[in-house]
């Protein structure tokens, strides 16, 4: 689901001139934003494809847990070279691939469409009031990311038994706590930039950015549930 595993949390750099904050965390915006592009093309190239039959079950599982921490492992060993960005946008260009057996299912509703771009909207606004928020708090939050880290775990375990439970209640608790988790650490993540303690714009976005599509996912999943209609 993330990173968060293998960087659970980092000192803050208070020693960082304000301008090169300001200049990471515009190329973190900047860069955030063309990643989005590979991540859309990724779906619709699955969704085309139908890519949801050979991803779905134990394989679509292995294929996302071997390909996401290969990528995110390459992103880390790269990410002050000139092949960091790259190999970021292939990873969001996989992410793509592997939203898209959910963007094809949410797709087999008759309001499909209303309902990815209602979820795609609402991210962007839990990001937009984050950002905003951690501009303007003056308090050092770099506890938080401990517990946020807990909190994470506490989901991941959860998720996993309810892949052999398939309550329907469980699964909905679990989406609001990831939205809950995630948003908080779109919070963390970007007032880290602010204070100096992420000074690598590619580490930076590739944090927001796993936020960012842990909150869609389960918004679009919530979505689906309360909203979906059939024919």
């Amino acid at each position: 689901m993330n990173d968060r595993i293998t960087s659970l949390d980092s000192s803050f750099g208070y020693g960082v001139s304000a301008e090169q904050r300001n200049r990471v965390l515009r190329n973190t915006y900047w860069l955030l934003t063309l990643s989005l592009v590979p991540t859309v093309l990724g779906a619709w190239f699955g969704v085309a494809a139908g890519l949801s039959h050979v991803l779905s079950g134990g394989l679509g599982m292995v294929v996302f847990l071997v390909g996401a921490f290969g990528f995110m492992y390459a992103i880390e060993k790269n990410k002050n070279s000139a092949a960091g960005v790259p190999i970021l946008l292939g990873f969001t260009f996989f992410m793509g691939l592997m939203l898209s057996r959910m963007i094809e299912m949410t797709l087999g509703f008759r309001n499909g469409a209303d309902l990815i771009m209602i979820a795609f909207g609402g991210t962007a606004g839990v990001f937009m009031a984050m950002a905003s928020l951690a501009t303007v708090i003056k308090r050092d939050l770099s506890g938080m990311g401990k517990w946020l880290f807990v909190g994470l775990v506490v989901v991941l375990v959860g998720s996993l038994i309810n892949m052999f439970v398939g309550s329907s209640a469980g699964m909905l608790a679990i989406s609001v706590a990831i939205i809950g988790i995630f948003s908080a650490y779109m919070l963390y993540d970007v007032k880290r930039i602010i204070d100096g303690g992420e000074t690598n714009y590619i580490t930076a976005t590739l944090a927001l950015y796993l936020d960012i599509i842990n909150v869609f996912q389960s918004l679009l999943a919530l979505l689906g549930i309360f909203g979906g209609e059939r024919d």
